[in-house]
């Protein structure tokens, strides 16, 4: 199997965030960067199903020079080679899509894995927009029944399952009221959520290999897309300051302030 797998730079979830004066973005001086981890739940699930069925797993990123850390360190986890498409202009969700579509249409892979969402901005618009360009089936929110205490989870079994004839592959995704079993032709396209496996760590020999793993440079010119953005921010807001909580002296009290203050019983 070829499988093709997204790592996007994200900022890192433990760094403070804060709106610039104007409104016009967020200031990066200081920031630390990881890769996505939806992104990275979905390299280890390449990983797996790799290492059951034989093939590749082809990682690639859309950004400056500096995505190359997130692309070594998927491919420290022990992806075969990488894609960095290099642009540093703004991009909206369907620019995205337009990109991975034309990366997706030269490598021809069998799967393509992405987050269900990126953890900057919380679009999860990706996938569903990739999966309509290429016009492959898909399953978002891919997850499994066993916990990830199991000893399926021990044993890195892979959670999505491929069948017999490679042409097809079943997803347990998350739905509001628990789980639902799809099963999509192959190729097609498939977005993880939280709870589908724990990715690994990176060895010392993993980065070391990792060095000397191709990545393959791409522009949107070579691809033939524009990304010039149909959506764009206009402005970004810090959320109000939340009020300091109150301790109150019994249950009737909370009862009350519940009723009269909150006015949510």
């Amino acid at each position: 199997m070829k499988i093709l797998v997204t790592a996007k730079r994200v900022e890192d979830p433990e760094s403070k965030i804060k709106v610039k004066p104007d409104g016009s973005g967020i200031v990066q001086e200081g920031l630390k960067y990881k890769i996505n981890p939806f992104d990275e739940i979905g390299v280890e699930e390449g990983l797996r199903l790799v290492a059951k069925h034989g093939g590749e797993v082809v990682v690639v990123s859309i950004g400056g020079k500096e995505v190359q850390e997130q692309l070594r360190h998927a491919l420290a986890m022990g992806a075969t080679r990488a894609v960095w498409v290099n642009h540093t202009g703004p991009l909206d969700q369907m620019g995205v899509a337009g990109l991975l579509q034309k990366v997706a249409e030269k490598e021809k892979p069998d799967l393509v894995i992405l987050g269900k969402q990126a953890i900057d901005d919380d679009q999860n618009q990706v996938g569903q927009y990739l999966a309509e360009y290429l016009g492959w089936g898909q399953a978002t929110f891919a997850s499994k029944v066993e916990s990830l205490e199991s000893e399926q989870e021990k044993n890195k079994v892979p959670a999505l399952t491929v069948g017999a004839d490679n042409k097809s592959v079943r997803v347990v995704r998350e739905v509001d009221n628990g789980l639902a079993t799809l099963e999509c032709a192959l190729p097609a396209v498939v977005t993880t959520d939280l709870r589908l496996n724990l990715p690994r760590y990176a060895s010392l020999p993993g980065i070391m290999k990792a060095k000397s793993k191709p990545i393959e440079e791409l522009t949107p010119q070579k691809l033939g897309v524009d990304v010039t953005p149909k959506v764009q921010v206009t402005k970004m807001a810090s959320p109000p300051p939340r009020k300091a909580g109150i301790k109150v002296p019994d249950v009737a009290t909370l009862v009350e302030k519940l009723r009269n203050e909150a006015k949510v019983v």
